[in-house]
């Protein structure tokens, strides 16, 4: 790997070269970011996920751009014009755009009017003028009149003369940056409606007639007005103030008062309106859409990883309903493994109405499989069917929840729903699904493309490929974070462990199918094409709850046996009494286990494993309920103050579920009482228990108003 890249990258992100040297080694070995983030900080100095792929990107972007730099410096060297002074320029050169200026001039170009006014015989002219002297112009400029060549008159002339140097000043490295840096600094971004643009539902009536500075627009604003723009609704520009800019370009441009200056400063007007003015807005609307989809991306990756993490029930034969009223509720029963015991059909609401037999079943299904939970999905008839499981007395201790169902309907249509329930229809795998969220979110969520998980904001407007590739990062981060059961996983979950994949995911799961359970980690090097680099890159992140080795069961990676082997050794114990037994790991002097390849950030980890191996980091779970008296939108009023469960977060505020099949929006200036909140994600994350007041009600656009502000929490 050249050192430069590293050198520069080190620079950028303030890290020593040696750790950006080293993880770009692992990398390029084929290491995944989860794996040198927790088994490889000795060579990154402890690095977390996100300097990691901070690095990767850096690097990959440094690459592109030198080979960008490379195929200029041979498109350059091809025509004869590459000096040593502009080579030297292309090589400083740090950036794409500062690339694309140098280039430009020399960039093969279709014919434009000042290539034909060359072709006119008109640059001597053009230079003449350009050096603005004091001369007589009108005697100069008639000496090129030619009418063969297409120069009738003196003001074919100079207008010739002006379209070349136009065309210079455009092309001007110190000129573009300067005005590069005036455009993202003091640029308005302003909105109109279109003249008889239909907008029905009013969406973007905030943006008829809407102006503000570019660099301070919050990202989902200038992602509406794109979308606006997009739809036909609205016209957007991009612009400095013009006389302002235009200004400050007679200022660089213009040093005398000839009649050469004037036709000088004529080009540049004409160059900035026609040349300069467009290409930089452009530019502009590329710049600031990138960010705010950077922005948006954020957004949207931080949600699905909080809703990834939530809490686990756990393990519990549970009863899952996915609520319906004509069609009926789908009641399925799942064993702690979340596998599909039994499904069947009630109907305890209008308009069929069998409210004793529907509570005459659900309470016989709960004593004949001791279930220990009931899920009921949040969509339409939720609220209704958790009241009406509230008042069956069942003759269990058994708790009922409500689950976030979103994307549950995505799942049983997929595939992956099809080919592990093939018998069974589409109601009841969401039914299913349902449960399985509530047992374990992470590994139902896998199974379901994560944009159709309901959270984020404009993520249809982002750049996809972007969005993909790092809600892809995100779920394999969230995967490895939590660890994986490695003889219950679905092929889903397996193919987002380290170093796995979804085809050596699907050999792991035939094998266990054919074989029967992993008695051990090191059994999985028989599964066919696991070979040693995955088993280096996965074996850490998989678990087995039962093996001999109670180290399988742990985030300790098989490498680091013979050091947890020693240390057992050297206490006169076993690995088990090491686990079981604090005041003998208090004993240990982890000074003595430090070798070239183990140091003290390895030793320290495996101390916290070993106090509590194969621990769920996941928060504890923990139950929730709406207000018992509001079902509906039409029994809100404001000044309410009810208990709601955060949604989604975005930068402009967050949804809440208040449990009235319509979220509520708490808008950013109606976080907090105590503080000016800047980004909801410092007050609120998702799925978090809030209290909320109603402060206004749209029940027709069934719009909700809530605030935090000064309520009890």
């Amino acid at each position: 790997m050249e050192n430069h890249y590293a050198q520069r990258i080190a620079h950028e992100l303030q890290l020593t070269e040696e750790q950006v040297k080293n993880t770009l080694a692992l990398l390029e070995g084929g290491a995944t970011i989860p794996f040198i983030s927790r088994y490889r900080k000795e060579a990154t100095g402890s690095l977390d996920e996100v300097q990691i792929g901070q690095i990767r990107d850096l690097h990959a972007r440094y690459v592109e751009l030198d080979k960008r730099r490379a195929s200029i410096l041979d498109s350059i060297s091809e025509q004869g014009k590459l000096t040593p002074e502009l080579e030297s320029q292309i090589n400083a050169a740090l950036t794409l755009s500062e690339l694309e200026d140098l280039y430009l001039p020399y960039r093969p170009k279709r014919k434009t009017r000042a290539t034909m006014a060359i072709e006119k015989g008109l640059e001597p002219l053009a230079k003449f003028i350009a050096a603005q002297k004091q001369a007589d112009l009108h005697k100069e400029a008639s000496r090129y009149v030619n009418a063969e060549k297409g120069v009738a008159s003196v003001e074919d002339a100079l207008a010739g003369a002006r379209d070349i140097i136009a065309e210079l000043i455009s092309e001007n490295v110190t000129i573009r940056a300067r005005l590069r840096n005036t455009f993202r600094r003091h640029s308005t971004i302003a909105t109109k409606r279109i003249k008889d643009a239909v907008d029905e539902e009013e969406k973007y009536r905030m943006y008829y007639d809407a102006h503000e500075k570019l660099a301070r627009a919050p990202s989902h604003r200038v992602l509406a007005m794109l979308r606006g723009e997009e739809e036909g609704i609205l016209r957007l520009t991009i612009a400095p103030d013009e006389q302002r800019t235009l200004d400050s370009l007679k200022k660089w441009l213009i040093h005398s008062n000839s009649n050469c200056a004037q036709q000088v400063w004529m080009a540049a007007t004409d160059a900035y309106k026609r040349l300069l003015q467009p290409q930089l807005e452009t530019e502009m609307r590329n710049f600031y859409k990138e960010k705010a989809d950077t922005e948006a991306i954020h957004v949207f990756t931080e949600n699905v990883r909080q809703l990834l993490l939530a809490a686990p029930l756990g393990q519990v034969t549970t009863l899952a309903i996915d609520p319906g009223f004509r069609t009926g509720c789908k009641v399925v029963i799942l064993d702690p493994q979340g596998k599909l015991l039994h499904n069947e059909t009630i109907y305890p609401h209008p308009p069929v109405a069998q409210y004793k037999l529907a509570s005459d079943k659900l309470k016989r299904l709960v004593l004949q499989y001791k279930v220990d939970a009931i899920a009921i999905g949040n969509g339409t008839g939720g609220r209704e069917t958790e009241n009406f499981i509230r008042y069956i007395p069942f003759e269990r201790d058994v708790k009922a929840y409500m689950v976030n169902e979103s994307g549950a309907s995505v799942y049983s249509a997929s595939p992956v729903a099809r080919a592990e329930f093939p018998d069974y229809d589409v109601t009841v795998r969401g039914a299913v699904s349902i449960g399985r969220r509530l047992m374990d979110p992470l590994a139902e969520l896998v199974k379901i493309d994560p944009k159709s998980i309901g959270v984020g904001q404009y993520q249809h407007d982002v750049n996809q490929k972007r969005l993909q590739e790092s809600l892809e990062e995100t779920v394999e981060s969230c995967v490895n974070y939590v660890g994986v059961e490695l003889n219950t996983a679905s092929k889903e979950l397996l193919s987002y462990v380290s170093g796995i994949g979804p085809s050596l995911a699907r050999n792991i799961i035939e094998y266990r199918d054919e074989h029967g359970p992993f008695p051990s980690r090191e059994s999985l090097k028989q599964v066919p094409r696991f070979g040693a680099k995955a088993f280096e890159q996965s074996a850490g992140f998989l678990r087995i709850r039962d093996a001999e080795n109670p180290l399988d069961h742990s985030a300790v990676h098989p490498e680091s046996y013979p050091v947890v082997n020693a240390m057992a050794q050297e206490m006169g114990c076993s690995v088990k009494d090491l686990i079981s037994h604090k005041e003998i790991r208090d004993n240990i002097d982890l000074t003595h286990f430090i070798t070239s390849k183990v140091g003290m950030p390895t030793l320290t980890d495996i101390m916290k494993e070993l106090a509590k191996p194969g621990r769920d980091p996941r928060t504890q779970f923990e139950k929730f309920e709406f207000d018992k008296n509001i079902h509906k939108i039409e029994d809100l009023k404001p000044g309410m103050e009810l208990p709601g469960i955060v949604t989604n977060i975005t930068n402009f505020g967050c949804f809440v579920d208040i449990g009235v099949h319509q979220d509520g929006l708490i808008h950013v200036s109606n976080l907090s009482s105590k503080r000016r909140v800047a980004n909801p994600s410092e007050v609120v994350h998702l799925n978090q228990k809030v209290m909320v007041r109603v402060i206004g009600v749209e029940v027709d656009r069934k719009r909700i108003s809530l605030s935090m502000r000064e309520v009890e929490q």
